[in-house]
This record gives structure tokens, sequence and C-alpha cells, in this order.
């Protein structure tokens, strides 16, 4: 004789998803002045090869090019644009 034991269904358990929108807007927010200081740290860069504007603030290294600068600002700028569409997505107030 098999005798079977059904339970009755629970709650379902689900994975809560996005539980960081708060900090994903809160970075995205800083991360857009970020890129902002390092395009205009480009343009400085630029400017001083040029010889427009007085010699730039670092002399060697990495971070003495305006290619680098540049890239930072666009790699910048393109995280706090994907945090920001994280934080948001699935809002009612944006659409």
């Amino acid at each position: 004789m098999v005798i079977r034991i059904r339970f009755g269904k629970g709650p379902k358990i689900g994975v809560r998803r996005r539980k960081n929108r708060r900090a994903a807007l809160m970075l995205s927010a800083l991360l857009t002045p970020a890129a902002a200081m390092a395009l205009a740290l480009a343009c400085w860069r630029i400017a001083a090869d040029l010889n427009w504007t007085s010699s730039f603030a670092i002399p060697s290294g990495l971070f003495s090019h305006w290619q680098a600068w540049l890239g930072a600002a666009v790699l910048l700028q393109v995280v706090a644009r994907v945090l920001n569409r994280y934080a948001r997505n699935g809002d009612a107030a944006t659409s």
C-alpha cells in the first residue's frame, strides 16, 4: 500500500529583480559629470597640443594623451546610460 501525501501550493517564491535601482540611479547621476570632466580634460590636452593653452597638468604617462581622456569620457557616459536604463526599466512614469 502506497500513501501519497499532497501538500497544498504555498506562496510562490519569486526572484526579486532590480533591488539596486536606487544605487544604479545614484551611480549614473555621478558618472555623467565625471564623463563631462574627462571630456574637458581631453579638450584641454588637444588645446595644449595646438599651443592654444598652457601645458597640460599631466606631462607623461597614459593619461597624458587626449585619446585616453576621450575614451574614458565615452566609456563613463555609456556606463551611466546603461545604469540609467537598468534602473528605469519597467517604470510607468518614464513611458
